[in-house]
């Protein structure tokens, strides 16, 4: 019985990055690349390869701005069941809920614009 051994590991990447340049920075240079990849939550090659591909980087979502949208999701699912509710009972009995969720919501978005 002919048996194929595969070999282990990490399956092979679609795409391979083959060819590779040097950047020479001074001192002051890499200090500021490398800190402009750190504040946009990025490693200093990717950062640099993106400003040169594309001419701008777009920052990682922070874990307040993360969990912003996660509350927001949350609040725009209780929506959802709110107006199924609505449908089914009728609109007087969820009003009260309709009313806490819109300051929820008013919160939330008087803290994004801060």
């Amino acid at each position: 019985m002919d048996s194929v051994k595969t070999k282990g590991g990490r399956p092979q990447k679609a795409i391979k990055r083959k060819a590779a340049t040097g950047i020479r920075f001074t001192e002051l240079e890499y200090h500021i690349v490398k800190n402009k990849a750190a504040n946009a939550g990025l490693k200093l090659t990717v950062y640099v390869r993106q400003m040169a591909i594309h001419g701008h980087v777009y920052a990682r979502l922070s874990g307040e701005e993360k969990q912003q949208i996660k509350t927001l999701a949350g609040i725009a699912n209780n929506i959802n069941q709110m107006a199924k509710k609505a449908n089914a009972e009728g609109l007087l009995k969820t009003s009260a809920v309709f009313l806490s969720l819109l300051q929820q919501l008013e919160e939330i978005l008087g803290r994004a614009k801060a």
